[in-house]
């Protein structure tokens, strides 16, 4: 039996976590789903993968969350030698510039608004599932 490696969802928004929840459970993902309440609880998991646990095939991050925001939590990854290399794709409201621009100068992989559609939502669900957890080839 093949496992594969959890995606981590990093997002404060409860409808929101159940929309992308539900887009996976529909496509059958085969990837175990976790889920990181806020920017707080997402930086808990570094000493956890410090420690051994497995990483995540891809981290799918909020910007604007209670206490630590999407993009303090990407500085952190991106600057971690053992998570710089996790593919981590930006899913959230802003069309800002100037989130867009900071998010990919701190080492985004990918920046996607959410759009508000629920069959829209599947279709960028699917595409996430297919790029960064079929196809894409991770380091090893």
């Amino acid at each position: 039996m093949i496992v594969y490696p959890p995606i981590l969802l990093v997002e404060d928004n409860p409808v929101d976590v159940d929309l992308t929840l539900r887009a996976f459970k529909r496509r059958k993902l085969a990837n175990e789903v976790l889920v990181a309440r806020d920017g707080e609880e997402a930086l808990a998991w570094i000493p956890r993968w410090e420690a051994g646990e497995e990483r995540p095939a891809v981290i799918l991050l909020d910007l604007k969350m209670p206490r630590v925001d999407g993009l303090s939590v990407l500085r952190a990854l991106k600057a971690h030698p053992l998570l710089r290399s996790i593919p981590v794709v930006i899913l959230t409201t802003s069309k800002e510039d100037k989130d867009v621009m900071t998010a990919y100068e701190l080492g985004a992989n990918s920046y996607i608004v959410k759009p508000v559609e629920f069959d829209n939502f599947m279709d960028v669900v699917q595409q996430i599932e297919l790029y960064w957890c079929v196809f894409n080839e991770k380091p090893r």
